[in-house]
């Protein structure tokens, strides 16, 4: 039995975790696929309730009872510093040392793209985004704060064992799904010391890894090439404000965020918490225009974390064939709501487990 924790979260979040939960429900009448969900009151009405945002309980409970978490989005304008957010994700990213935020980004039919290649190929790009340090770990200060002097300091954190671990971590992702290239970014031109340290322990692991070839290009000339050349690329190793960015310009470039889904994963203990990248969207919440697709590509990469490769790709190829149908919210041209996404793809997603029938998303 597989325990889920749901973390609808604020905003659109509660629209595209039902959407996700009804698909879980469909994969769950699979015989070997028990899934007890649980939902956890986490969010801005919480926190503006009571004050709290997590509790030391609650992070125990989310690390050690459950196999895994479903997150739909945090951030409401009634909470302007965002303090809550702040105290759930990047505490469960960091408390939970989940420090692979990996990122498929995938275009899942050509007329979501906004760039046309004439050879016919597309972006099919994994990237392998630094989740635990960098300038993200609040490492800093500030001194005469609020005058004309004022010194803000933002310090770039990066140890050999978090770089090497998810250096690692891609070149494993590369080697057993048989990709072929594995690309680091990074800016170490400009930012020597935490460069160097990123290219050398790059090139000691992929010496490890002979069969797969790499590369290395600076960020600003990878945010080009992602445009120029979007089906050159592979799988992208990372820090994790490069990682940050570069992910969403490769979600606008397979479809937008709508589309776009993550995982927040620690390979040695297992933990992992599942997120769509696109935020709460405070200002659709509850017209019905949230696309749930994001979420739900969550549940299939949930599947693959749970060790059922044949569930994530019957959920992709559903996915696949909604959008050939033209099925989509408005950010996707379409006329549907969340509700009637996630409607069709849960029942197609059943009528194809009743048929026995896998749709192919290649």
């Amino acid at each position: 039995m597989a325990r889920l924790a749901l973390i609808p979260g604020d905003g659109v979040g509660p629209e595209v975790v039902a959407e996700a939960t009804r698909v879980l429900e469909i994969l769950a009448r699979d015989p070997e696929l028990t899934l007890e969900l649980e939902t956890l009151d986490l969010g801005a009405d919480r926190f503006l309730a009571t004050g709290r945002s997590i509790t030391e309980e609650e992070f125990r409970r989310l690390s050690d009872d459950f196999d895994a978490i479903l997150l739909g989005a945090l951030g409401d304008p009634r909470v302007p510093g965002n303090e809550h957010a702040r105290d759930i994700l990047l505490g469960l990213r960091f408390r939970m040392d989940l420090y692979v935020n990996y990122r498929p980004c995938r275009v899942r039919h050509p007329r979501l793209s906004p760039l046309h290649h004439p050879d016919g190929r597309a972006m099919d790009l994994h990237i392998f985004r630094e989740n635990t340090e960098g300038v993200y770990t609040g490492a800093g200060g500030t001194l005469r704060g609020g005058t004309d002097q004022e010194i803000a300091i933002e310090e770039d954190v990066n140890t050999r064992h978090g770089v090497e671990r998810i250096v690692r971590a891609a070149f494993e992702f590369a080697h057993e799904g048989g990709r072929k290239r594995v690309t680091l970014v990074d800016k170490a031109n400009a930012m020597p010391h935490g460069g160097a340290l990123w290219r050398r322990t790059f090139h000691e692991v992929a010496s490890t890894y002979p069969e797969v070839r790499t590369e290395t290009m600076y960020v600003d000339a990878m945010v080009m090439d992602l445009v120029r050349r979007p089906a050159h690329h592979d799988v992208v190793v990372t820090s994790n404000l490069f990682g940050d960015i570069l992910s969403d310009l490769a979600a606008a470039l397979t479809g937008g965020l709508g589309l776009a889904a993550s995982a927040n994963v620690n390979p040695e203990t297992g933990r992992a918490l599942f997120e769509p990248v696109h935020g709460s969207a405070p200002d659709i919440a509850g017209s019905g225009r949230a696309n749930p697709i994001a979420a739900i590509l969550c549940t299939a990469l949930l599947m693959d974390h749970l060790g059922r490769p044949d569930l994530a790709g019957l959920v992709n190829g559903v996915v696949a064939e909604a959008l050939q149908a033209g099925l989509g919210t408005p950010d996707l041209g379409g006329e549907a709501t969340t509700s009637e996404v996630g409607r069709w793809i849960a029942g197609r997603v059943a009528m194809r487990m009743s048929a026995g029938v896998e749709p192919n998303d290649d």
